[in-house]
C-alpha cells in the first residue's frame, strides 16, 4: 500500500468511491477542487487501484476535512488511517493550526478513527445530513 497526493489521474477512482460510500456523492468534476490551491487530498493505493481517500479544504491557517471514504472491500485494513495521516502531515507542513470535520452521529467506527488521531468532539450540527436525516458531530484537532 502506498499513499499519494490526489492527482487528476485519481479522480475517476475517487468519484467511484464517492458513489459507493455516500448518499450524495461528489461528481468527478466537483472533485477537481482537490487539485486547486484551496484544497488537497490523499489516496491510498494498492495494486494500482485507489482504495481510500481523504480530502481537506483550506481557509487561512485552518483546514476542514471534507470527505474520507474507503472502498467497501478494503475497510478495516488501515487505508483510511494512512490517507488521513498523510493529509494531517501535509496540513502541518502547510502551517495549519486547526483541523475540523463533521461525522455522522451513528458512525462510531469513523469517530473512533478520528479520536485515535487526536480529534475531539467540540459540537454538533443538528440535521446536517439529509440522506438519511441525522445530526453531525463536529470534531477538531
Amino acid at each position: 500500500m502506498s499513499v499519494e497526493r490526489i492527482e487528476k489521474k485519481h479522480l475517476s477512482d475517487v468519484a467511484e468511491l464517492e458513489r459507493l460510500c455516500f448518499a450524495s456523492p461528489w461528481s468527478e468534476q466537483a472533485l477537481e477542487l482537490l487539485l486547486s490551491d484551496s484544497a488537497f487530498g490523499t489516496v491510498s493505493v494498492e495494486d494500482g487501484k485507489v482504495c481510500s481517500y481523504a480530502s481537506l479544504s483550506l481557509a487561512l491557517d485552518e483546514g476542514e476535512i471534507l470527505n474520507v471514504a474507503t472502498h467497501p472491500s478494503h475497510r478495516q485494513q488501515g487505508h483510511a488511517r494512512r490517507a488521513l495521516l498523510a493529509l494531517i502531515d501535509e496540513a502541518k507542513r502547510r502551517g495549519l493550526v486547526r483541523l475540523t470535520l463533521e461525522v455522522r452521529e451513528s458512525n462510531i467506527s469513523a469517530q473512533n478513527l478520528y479520536s485515535s488521531l487526536g480529534f475531539e468532539v467540540c459540537g454538533r450540527r443538528k440535521g446536517f445530513y439529509r440522506f438519511p436525516h441525522e445530526d453531525a458531530l463536529i470534531m477538531e484537532k
